[in-house]
């Protein structure tokens, strides 16, 4: 099994640079959360590190990575008229499935970690003043675990629309306007029930929230990858 999952990853890598047009697409969109992170870090300095500034790096970098990634995963088969190939080999379901999830993870998590070291760095030169500023252990546990878990979320449900989409193009405006919505329902939610929230959150201390976060994601992220294997049915996808 293991070695079927590599397989499908290793034909996913060389799909993801597969030509010029996509390592520059690549390249522009790595661009916005690097000059972000790295002008963020400069100014915050110190607060970078001891402080969760840096999560919301760890939170929306996965989730812009994944998504110009992970719409390719079935729709582009289909729109390159190979899913049918794909299907017929001797390939198990789960290893075509977790195959071209891990790539999509491995890729966002992956960067968005180099991502927060070069934001460190950004921190440490604007601010130096001959101590080295590093993140503390819990800031550093945070950041990381966020970002997998983000980049595990945006995954599950790309692989759920790319599942159903004709198009590359229409996955990934699907997936945006998901992830563009969200936040906004979110935000309503918590301005309508604020007083609730405010009462169930104020005896809570950071990390405790931040526990409780990672926990709700951890749910979620189980609940998706359940989802997207019980979708993925290889004689539908065959007929589709």
């Amino acid at each position: 099994m293991l070695r079927d999952i590599l397989t499908v990853m290793w034909k996913e890598r060389k799909m993801l640079f597969r030509d010029r047009s996509s390592r520059t697409r690549l390249m522009l969109v790595l661009l916005s959360p690097i000059i972000f992170a790295i002008y963020v870090a400069s100014d915050a300095g110190p607060r970078w590190v001891e402080g969760f500034p840096s999560l919301l790096i760890a939170s929306l970098a996965p989730v812009i990575l994944v998504g110009v990634t992970i719409p390719d995963s079935f729709a582009g088969e289909r729109e390159r008229r190979t899913l049918a190939t794909l299907l017929a080999s001797r390939l198990p379901d789960r290893a075509i499935l977790f195959g071209k999830l891990a790539v999509a993870v491995t890729f966002a998590w992956g960067v968005t970690v180099v991502i927060l070291l070069l934001s460190l760095v950004a921190a440490n030169v604007a601010h130096w003043d001959g101590e080295i500023l590093l993140y503390t252990l819990t800031v550093a546990l945070a950041d990381v675990a966020l970002s997998f878990l983000m980049a595990t979320l945006t995954a599950s449900v790309g692989v759920l629309i790319s599942l159903r989409s004709v198009t590359v193009q229409e996955a990934t405006q699907t997936l945006m306007a998901l992830f563009l919505l969200s936040p906004m329902l979110l935000g309503m939610l918590l301005f309508v029930f604020s007083d609730q929230v405010g009462a169930f959150f104020s005896p809570l201390d950071a990390t405790q929230i931040l526990l409780i976060v990672v926990a709700v994601l951890t749910v979620l992220n189980v609940g998706l990858l359940a989802a997207a294997m019980a979708r993925f049915q290889r004689s539908w996808l065959i007929l589709d």
